[in-house]
């Protein structure tokens, strides 16, 4: 772990939850799926934060189930172009991000059902 870090600091930062676009976006961030597992990606944890500032500017911090996945370099395109089509957005930025590293933790229960470990 980063020495740089205080104790008790959130490992993925927190999202800007009470934006009035903010259920808007991650309902875009829900119809992109990875192409190898029949999930949307918000369900697998793979959005990390979405902040949204009050120009409506978003930015989103996401990781890959592996840093080897076979889509890394296009679906943070997917991502962007999703929530870019949303009324009112005004910019879109879509980081990948490794730390922390994706675990199955992450998802959520739906997903869990989906793909049987529950």
């Amino acid at each position: 772990m980063d020495e740089d870090k205080l104790e008790g600091t959130p490992l993925i930062a927190p999202s800007t939850t009470e934006h009035k676009i903010y259920e808007s976006v991650v309902e875009a961030c829900k119809s992109v799926y990875d192409p190898e597992i029949p999930v949307n990606i918000y369900d697998l944890g793979l959005i990390y934060t979405i902040i949204i500032n009050d120009e409506n500017e978003v930015d989103v911090k996401m990781s890959l189930t592996a840093p080897g996945c076979p889509v890394a370099g296009e679906m943070p395109g997917w991502v962007e172009e999703a929530i870019e089509l949303l009324p009112g957005v005004k910019s879109v930025k879509v980081d990948l991000i490794w730390e922390p590293q994706w675990g199955m933790d992450m998802m959520s229960d739906e997903a869990r059902l989906e793909l049987g470990f529950m």
